[in-house]
């Protein structure tokens, strides 16, 4: 079957991109909430609350009238998140964390803009310290917003990348992010990663280490003491045959050998899966790539038994040189 399921939101981020010339030099400045002036820290804050007042009203309209004309060019993802996210969000109390104001100094777009801020320690990050790191970012000024909604739904994150334009900060970035998956957070699934690695499960220590980073800050380019020291752990049970750090591994599958090029834990509805994807040359007939979607599925699990103790289905995504793809999803005990 094709998948169908929706997926969780993700950032939608649509910054002004050019290419860098080298020999520029540029400074990247990050002032914390106790860094900046009152008035500054507090336009951030009752901006982002205003911004997350619409987004709990479902009002695409005014969002997108606030928006970088670069992400209002193209606001569907926006839309939609919008559309997924309006019941839980409704009637949710927000708490605002304190902000970050970055700024980037120069003529051209910084190709990837690192943003240190707080007070770093001489083995690097402390309790209170945060990282940046921001790819073709335009100079300018940029706040980070960050809001807890809390309510009758799961706690999530409702974060905006603010741009200043004269007076106004507009929306340059937009995320929401669940900060549980099936009711655990970041420090339940490293700490399921190191029960894991006890038992020489490392697969599955490595997935779920990945999961505790991914559950353990607001934003996919932030990066904390918390974040650095679970990446320092997994780096004992970084697979070997398994593609990472943008490399391609062979599956061999009912007497065909895929190329995978990424696996990755992700929440899908109320599971937690394992997805993995693969090079196909035409994904155009489903019924001929669902075959090969389960042999995947089917081969990776034959490979790695393990994977059985730690996800509830595998989602196998045939990708087409063009990007198009093709996903089944089978539950774990259905793989055989």
């Amino acid at each position: 079957m094709k998948l169908s399921r929706k997926m969780p939101l993700r950032l939608f981020f649509k910054i002004s991109i050019a290419v860098m010339s080298v020999g520029f030099a540029y400074a990247q400045t990050c002032f914390t909430a106790a860094d900046m002036d009152e008035p500054t820290r507090n336009a951030l804050q009752n901006t982002g609350k205003r911004y997350l007042d619409m987004v709990s009203r479902g009002d695409s309209a005014s969002l997108k009238q606030s928006a970088t004309p670069s992400l209002a060019a193209d606001f569907s993802a926006v839309e939609n998140a919008l559309n997924d996210s309006q019941a839980a969000l409704t009637g949710a109390q927000a708490t605002s964390r304190p902000p970050y104001l970055l700024k980037v100094e120069g003529t051209t777009p910084l190709q990837r803009a690192e943003f240190l801020c707080g007070v770093f320690g001489k083995s690097g990050q402390t309790a209170n310290s945060a990282e940046f790191v921001i790819p073709n970012l335009a100079p300018g000024n940029y706040g980070i917003v960050v809001l807890d909604a809390s309510g009758p739904k799961p706690p999530r994150t409702v974060s905006f990348v603010l741009q200043q334009q004269a007076a106004d900060w507009k929306i340059a970035g937009f995320y929401l992010k669940d900060l549980q998956v099936k009711g655990h957070e970041g420090n339940w699934f490293a700490d399921k990663a190191r029960a894991f690695k006890s038992k020489g499960q490392n697969h599955n220590a490595w997935f779920y280490y990945l999961e505790a980073r991914e559950l353990s800050v607001p934003l996919p380019f932030m990066y904390t003491q918390i974040t650095d020291n679970l990446y320092d752990e997994s780096q004992a049970v970084k697979p070997t045959d398994l593609p990472v750090d943008g490399t391609t591994v062979d599956l061999v599958a009912a007497g065909k050998t895929y190329k995978l090029t990424t696996v990755f834990p992700l929440a899908v509805g109320d599971d937690f899966d394992l997805v993995v994807k693969y090079q196909s040359a035409d994904v155009s007939d489903a019924a001929k790539t669902f075959q090969e979607n389960t042999a995947v599925m089917k081969g990776l699990l034959a490979r790695l038994p393990e994977l059985a103790d730690a996800f509830d289905g595998i989602v196998a995504r045939a990708v087409e040189p063009s990007g198009r793809d093709y996903g089944s999803m089978l539950p774990m005990k259905d793989i055989k």
